[in-house]
């Protein structure tokens, strides 16, 4: 899986491998109704790979996911 955790980096948060872009980002994009051409077109370094696995992570912590978009919405 190309998700990764890492202390000091993007607060902790669950980020795609190698980068600094948050599960929770991404799954708010999501549900402001981008696709996955929207978000591949606006990170050009993220494959189709990256947004399932990110995709999958979101739907295994979901609790997690809503918590930290409504942290940050705020």
């Amino acid at each position: 899986m190309s998700i990764e955790i890492r202390l000091g980096v993007a607060d902790g948060v669950a980020c795609i491998a190698k980068s600094r872009i948050p599960i929770w980002l991404l799954e708010s994009f999501y549900l402001q109704g981008a696709n996955d051409v929207d978000l591949l077109n606006a990170y050009p370094s993220l494959r189709a790979e990256d947004l399932a696995n990110a995709r999958a992570y979101a739907r295994a912590h979901m609790d997690e996911i809503t918590r930290l978009i409504a942290e940050n919405e705020a």
